[in-house]
């Protein structure tokens, strides 16, 4: 039986996207986003903030990423990806999220305007 890894999570993100191209053409679309969290500490509430690194692959990163900017809340599906490299002798290893599914929330901005009525 095959195991299971599957995320969700809904945050702001801390960056706008960056959108790349891998060697073999597919579009790749990287940024990070904070979830907080709110616990109870005796009689206060503390509140908390973990940040997670994202990738969304393909005509999906190629379509949202000029959507996926600073501050915009968002709802996403995946799965956890560990990455593991040796630079100068030492061994590193990085675990992100590979997105396969993004839901925009909140709507789109305000715009401000200067007319007075």
């Amino acid at each position: 039986m095959e195991d299971m890894n599957v995320v969700m999570l809904i945050g702001r993100l801390t960056r706008d996207a960056e959108l790349k191209y891998m060697n073999n053409g597919t579009a790749i679309s990287t940024f990070a986003i904070a979830v907080n969290r709110r616990r109870k500490n005796g009689d206060e509430y503390k509140d908390e903030v973990s940040f997670f690194d994202l990738a969304l692959f393909g005509q999906k990163a190629e379509n949202l990423n000029q959507y996926l900017t600073k501050g915009q809340q968002v709802c996403v599906q995946g799965k956890l990806k560990q990455d593991t490299w040796e630079k100068d002798g030492q061994k590193h290893s990085k675990t992100a999220i590979e997105v396969w599914s993004t839901q925009l929330l909140g709507g789109k901005p305000k715009q401000q305007t200067d007319d007075i009525y």
